[in-house]
């Protein structure tokens, strides 16, 4: 194998270790974006459907203040799908991050 095949399996070895690290900036976005879009989706799924089969108990149980078909209720469940999902992030990726770092790269 020549040297530059060499070289670019070194660099390729050194970009897959540092792409396991996690980024929190990234995932906490990406988090709190899936679970803001997760309620839409679910509000908008309650809509459709019979009553028997909506999820309204649900969020009434999992975001406090939430109401189902009112404004407050709607901004105060979008505000927590949010935050909760931003608490994921923020939580997950140090723990990731620092398992990674102990057990991960080898």
């Amino acid at each position: 194998m020549g040297a530059m095949a060499e070289e670019l399996l070194a660099a390729d070895a050194v970009i897959r270790t540092e792409a396991i690290m996690l980024d929190i900036r990234v995932l906490t976005w990406s988090l709190a974006s899936f679970s803001t879009v997760t309620y839409l989706v679910c509000l908008a799924y309650g809509l459709v459907v019979p009553e028997s089969l909506h999820m309204s108990v649900f969020l009434e149980q999992v975001l406090p203040g939430f109401q189902w078909l009112t404004a407050r209720g709607f901004v105060i469940g979008l505000v927590e799908s949010f935050l909760y999902g931003a608490y994921a992030g923020l939580v997950f990726t140090p723990l990731y991050n620092a398992f990674h770092a102990r057990w991960g790269a080898e």
